[in-house]
């Protein structure tokens, strides 16, 4: 039994991180540029209801994907509107459209589906599966076949995406000229802009990136994880997302290692629904609104452990003022 649970825990790890791993390294290709970007959840709330709407009326998940990426595109460009353009206050900006998304989804579903603002569920064809189908379950006495078989190989493809995306992100802003200079206008926009580059034009392209991610990282929520929309089904993983990015110092490999943490212990407080306390502490089972509290009290705790001594990119959250 030991290897099933271990399987199993192994392969809800990878699904639970993928979506943080995708919000994460949006606010962090965001975050690079400068740009503090809190409106991670709105934009995966938004980029969700895309999904399910689209794929439950297409039955398309290409399409799906498709809509949930320019949605998130779409407001990441309403974002860089209000503080790139016009200089506005970036954190207030993305509260906003953190409440807009959470209200106008709710709305929109009530009004187009008449469901109380949940989406038709999306076709079992048009979820997305895993590449291998052998490997769906574990198999009890085989430890190879649980382990790597399920809790590695089960997975669809967006699991794997999104993992390979944390190289693709190191790459792009290490290894690469845009990216290069996409770290540099979040750290001297001033340079960048002596050397006759425009700073809000890169702001931008790590906006379109940003949006990109977050529409990922919302489709995965509806095609892979659940079959159709309903509010507020982020429950907060925009938030936990920022929360690895900062625990993960804005670099792309310790934050996918952070979204690993956050998804082992959410997929652990599964697990432990129904377990019963030590004797010692009163016997009886663990209460469930402590258990579904882990992941956030963790949030508190890396933050309070960790966010003194994080350093941020040194224009983040400035707006830049062309000087004359």
């Amino acid at each position: 039994m030991d290897e099933l649970l271990i399987g199993s825990l192994v392969a809800s790890t990878l699904r639970l991180s993928t979506p943080l791993l995708l919000c994460a390294l949006a606010g962090l290709v965001s975050e690079r540029s400068g740009v503090v970007d809190l409106s991670l959840e709105g934009k995966m709330l938004s980029a969700a209801f895309a999904a399910g709407a689209v794929g439950a009326v297409t039955h398309s998940a290409m399409l799906g994907i498709a809509a949930a990426v320019i949605v998130a595109c779409l407001i990441s460009l309403v974002h860089g509107f209000a503080c790139v353009t016009h200089r506005g206050d970036q954190v207030v900006s993305g509260v906003a459209i953190n409440m807009v998304a959470a209200g106008l989804t709710v709305v929109l579903g009530r009004s187009w589906f008449q469901q109380g603002g949940q989406t038709p569920p999306v076709d079992e064809a048009v979820r997305l599966r895993g590449l291998w189908a052998r490997f769906a379950e574990p198999t009890a006495g085989d430890w190879i076949g649980s382990i790597f078989g399920h809790g590695l190989l089960s997975h669809d493809v967006l699991v794997y995406v999104a993992f390979a995306l944390v190289g693709g992100v190191w790459f792009l802003l290490e290894r690469t000229r845009p990216g290069l200079r996409l770290r540099a206008v979040g750290e001297n926009p001033a340079m960048v802009d002596a050397a006759g580059l425009s700073v809000p034009l890169l702001r931008y392209f790590a906006l379109m990136i940003n949006g990109l991610l977050c529409g990922l990282a919302g489709s995965y929520l509806v095609l892979a994880q659940n079959a159709s929309f309903s509010p507020n089904m982020t429950a907060g993983r925009g938030y936990i997302a920022l929360a690895a990015m900062i625990f993960g110092k804005w670099r792309p490999v310790p934050t996918m290692l952070a979204c690993l943490l956050f998804g082992f212990l959410d997929a652990a407080s599964i697990r432990l629904q129904g377990a019963a306390l030590p004797a010692v502490l009163g016997g009886g089972e663990v209460p469930v609104q402590l258990i579904q509290a882990l992941p956030y009290l963790l949030t508190v705790v890396l933050l309070a452990g960790f966010i003194g001594q994080a350093h941020p990119p040194k224009a983040l959250g400035l707006p830049y003022v062309k000087e004359r």
